[in-house]
């Protein structure tokens, strides 16, 4: 059942790195894998098989959600575009909760904490507004070198680390989305190699700078993931109406609102993430 189960957040994973305003990090995060995602990636050789069970089945979901879904999932953000971005922004509104619980959980709640999470909020709100000012073009652009689409990649793997971190914003900068979106529909693997590649050697360096910070000033960057997570909800807020799209939407909200608040309590345990 778990197998399956991990194949879906995958699926929901691959669907991250494709669609504007969703961050595969803060998915991780609502799904509760955030934690055990990188400590199977960055401690893989300590328990192979357990490690291996656990990653492949993302990776399988995330190879779906990206090659074999990507068209479906990007008709769904456009003929239900209200009814997904609330369901997506019931299940971010419906983990924070419990993210603060995770911040500190060990130490008593101090109000200069919210100062993290306020700077990482207007951090990520400065980066969506700029992705809402950048052109985005259908047409093929000029074919980019591969040193340039390796640190796309690498500057790519920050969105999938980072919760609240946009993929789609960092690509956008680079005058490279369109590029991506066109390589993957197409399977163009002189584009999409060298982006993994830089996507691969990024993830592990982002992950390792997660680790020490988590280690080292725990507090302080939970609080700032939880700005990023907040932040990433800026792009999903529907305009208020009460038509039927609005309405079916609105449903979608509280239903996994209250389904995401649910799953959450009956996993909730302390942080304790990199100190194996």
């Amino acid at each position: 059942m778990q197998f399956f189960k991990n194949i879906v957040f995958g699926i929901a994973l691959g669907a991250g790195a494709i669609l504007p305003g969703i961050s595969s990090g803060v998915l991780c995060v609502i799904f509760g894998i955030y934690e055990t995602l990188l400590n199977s990636i960055l401690y893989f050789f300590r328990d192979i098989k357990k490690n291996l069970l656990f990653l492949f089945p993302l990776g399988l979901g995330g190879f779906l959600g990206i090659f074999l879904l990507g068209n479906i999932l990007s008709y769904l953000f456009t003929r239900f575009e209200i009814p997904m971005k609330c369901i997506f922004l019931g299940l971010i509104l419906g983990s924070i909760p419990s993210l603060f619980k995770e911040a500190c959980p060990k130490k008593k709640f101090r109000l200069h904490y919210l100062l993290y999470t306020l700077t990482s909020f207007l951090f990520t709100f400065a980066l969506f507004s700029l992705e809402n000012q950048l052109p985005f073009s259908n047409s093929e652009t000029a074919s980019p070198t591969f040193q340039f689409l390796f640190l796309c990649g690498f500057l790519m793997s920050a969105g999938i680390i980072i919760p609240g971190v946009s993929n789609t914003a960092i690509l956008m900068c680079l005058g490279i989305y369109s590029t991506y979106l066109h390589a993957i529909a197409s399977l163009n693997l002189s584009i999409l190699l060298p982006m993994v590649i830089g996507i691969i050697l990024g993830s592990f360096i982002f992950m390792l700078l997660i680790q020490y910070l988590l280690k080292n000033y725990h507090i302080p960057t939970f609080f700032s993931i939880i700005g990023f997570v907040l932040g990433s909800t800026i792009l999903l807020f529907p305009n208020f109406s009460f038509d039927s799209t609005h309405i079916i939407g609105y449903i979608g909200f509280f239903i996994s609102f209250f389904l995401i608040i649910k799953c959450v309590n009956k996993r909730r345990r302390p942080l304790t993430i990199f100190f194996a």
